[in-house]
């Protein structure tokens, strides 16, 4: 009778694990979502620890969009400057390719 209880254990126990392994692996994760909804997240308690801090949400967007623009007037002329150093390196490259076919046709 203990037997038959065990083995019936034991069968329960493997269809309750196989039943999970499917449900993972039909919930597959993808690092870059699972990355974007950590960030969403924190960004979210940071918001509202600035409206804890500020007393109303509209002080704390204010706080946080002085910020923002804050760092875009840091950021823009970093970026135009990578952009135009990009930009000059795509036309080299150009040049040199053209260059190149026309000295091989050569």
């Amino acid at each position: 009778m203990t037997d038959i209880r065990d083995d019936l254990r034991a069968d329960l126990r493997e269809a309750y694990e196989r039943g999970r392994r499917d449900e993972r692996s039909t919930r597959k994760r993808h690092p870059l979502t699972m990355t974007i909804m950590v960030i969403a997240a924190v960004v979210g308690l940071l918001v509202l620890a600035l409206a804890a801090i500020n007393g109303s949400f509209s002080r704390a967007g204010g706080v946080v969009d002085q910020n923002l623009s804050v760092a875009v007037e840091r950021a823009e002329p970093a970026v135009r400057g990578a952009a135009a150093d990009a930009s000059q390196s795509l036309r080299s490259a150009g040049e040199q390719a053209k260059s190149t076919a026309a000295d091989a046709a050569n």
